[in-house]
């Protein structure tokens, strides 16, 4: 045993046992693995986008026949040159007109914001962006087709004369309410996104 560490007056020696530092763990060099960012995806939700133009702006023929359907004409007296004068009451109903439509394009908004939101492996500003487009489109057709809609429903007579009472057609009289189905898409599809937590919302857990 001629190794063994041996004392001066002859005894062999204690190992001692040297305790690691506390701190030794973390100056250890630990690789950590950081999540990807994620990026706005743009060619792969082109496709999708045009598909959703597409089916998004053939709602505005059930809402036009919807609102030929809802809003109140108007009891008018023909009167010389064929200008129509609406009764003292019934020139309120331009207005019923109106916020009828608007009614239905804001609720076909927030439903067309929440059937986006559905398709999760495409959610991001490329669709949201093909949907705000898409109900301008169909608020447009809306206003069009419901115009012709309601003109079936009351068309003029062919025998009219001065002094008889015409029943007028409804009309949307107001170029501002195409803004409110995309108002109500933009709207819809931001509130699932400022509440979904995660950074690509939701994409890759499809």
């Amino acid at each position: 045993m001629a190794d063994s560490p041996v004392e001066s007056g002859g005894t062999r020696a204690v190992p001692e046992r040297i305790e690691p530092r506390a701190d030794a763990a973390a100056e250890l060099p630990v690789p950590r693995l950081a999540p990807p960012v994620p990026h706005v995806v743009v060619k792969a939700d082109l496709l999708p986008a045009v598909s959703a133009v597409s089916l998004i702006a053939l709602l505005g023929l059930p809402i036009g026949w919807v609102w030929s359907r809802l809003a109140p004409p108007q009891e008018s007296v023909l009167g010389e040159r064929g200008r129509l004068t609406p009764l003292l009451v019934e020139g309120y109903h331009d207005f019923d007109a109106i916020a009828i439509f608007a009614l239905l394009a804001l609720a076909a908004g927030l439903l067309t914001a929440a059937v986006l939101w559905l398709v999760r492996g495409r959610r991001g500003p490329v669709l949201l962006i093909a949907g705000v487009l898409g109900s301008v489109i169909a608020s447009w057709l809306g206003v069009q087709m419901g115009a012709s809609f309601a003109a079936g429903l009351y068309a003029m007579p062919p025998n009219a004369k001065l002094g008889d009472l015409i029943t007028v057609a409804p009309q949307v009289g107001n170029g501002w309410v195409l803004l409110l189905q995309p108002l109500g898409v933009a709207l819809g599809y931001g509130l699932a996104a400022s509440w979904n937590g995660f950074d690509d919302l939701g994409r890759r857990l499809r």
